[in-house]
């Protein structure tokens, strides 16, 4: 059902996604509160379509007005809240802006409170980007309530493509995707011998070279020089080598 709400920046459209008891609140951390006025009706309908026709307009005439004050940041969208109450500013900068006296223009030109609000480069992915290399719309603006840190380490863990132009998403950074298998690659490659243990099996020892997390597979180069595929299973031990045959090993190498 859609419908008007009441919250902390005014009365909102939203659509009702399900009932809010406590298994649900338990997945969100802190959510914000409001209330539901009623259900939208026409009327409402059509006031939304008119700000969001407008909001092309009003955003030219942001950035008309910010390049005439010449303030170090870029528009990002201009947002109005039903009933024209308030207007968001959204904005990206990479320094601390005095934007007091924006604000005082803004509102003079709007008749309106106008709320100024600086974001990051994967916040405005949030706002404007549309759909991402796998063909879906992007997850930042459909279902994610918060956009986890992702790292180069989890691409590798999962051997993705170190080609930032395919592992980076609209915002430019690592693909919000990319962290959500992480957790199973970690726990499946912790069950795993390590790449370069020296492991036994029912065909000779030898020493792990690579591993298919998912697969549980080994890639082993056997005393015999062969370099075979094995599953984890067939692994009858791991032969932990101490630090101190390691290092004369190492001795002996150089």
């Amino acid at each position: 059902m859609r419908v008007v709400a009441r919250t902390s920046r005014g009365l909102e459209a939203g659509d009702v996604l399900c009932e809010a008891d406590g298994r649900i609140l338990k997945q969100m951390d802190d959510p914000p509160g409001g209330t539901i006025q009623r259900e939208m009706s026409t009327d409402d309908e059509n006031e939304l379509a008119h700000l969001t026709a407008k909001m092309v307009e009003e955003a030219d005439t942001c950035f008309r007005i910010i390049r005439e004050m010449e303030l170090p940041m870029d528009l990002v969208d201009v947002e109005r809240v039903l009933g024209g109450e308030r207007m968001v500013v959204y904005y990206l900068s990479e320094n601390r802006v005095d934007f007091r006296e924006l604000v005082k223009r803004l509102a003079q030109e709007f008749q309106t409170r106008v709320e100024m609000r600086q974001i990051g480069v994967r916040d405005e992915a949030k706002l404007l980007a549309d759909y991402g290399d796998c063909g879906k719309p992007v997850c930042c603006n459909t279902h994610l309530m918060k956009m986890p840190p992702v790292s180069m380490k989890m691409a590798k863990m999962q051997k993705a493509t170190l080609d930032p132009n395919k592992i980076s998403g609209r915002c430019g950074r690592l693909k919000c995707c990319l962290r959500y298998e992480y957790d199973i690659y970690e726990e499946h490659s912790k069950s795993l011998p390590r790449v370069g243990a020296d492991v036994v099996t029912a065909n000779g020892r030898g020493r792990v070279l690579s591993q298919e997390i998912l697969s549980r597979q080994l890639l082993v180069h056997m005393e015999d020089n062969r370099r075979v595929m094995i599953h984890a299973d067939e692994v009858l031990s791991v032969i932990r080598r101490s630090k101190q045959s390691s290092k004369t090993r190492e001795d002996a190498a150089d």
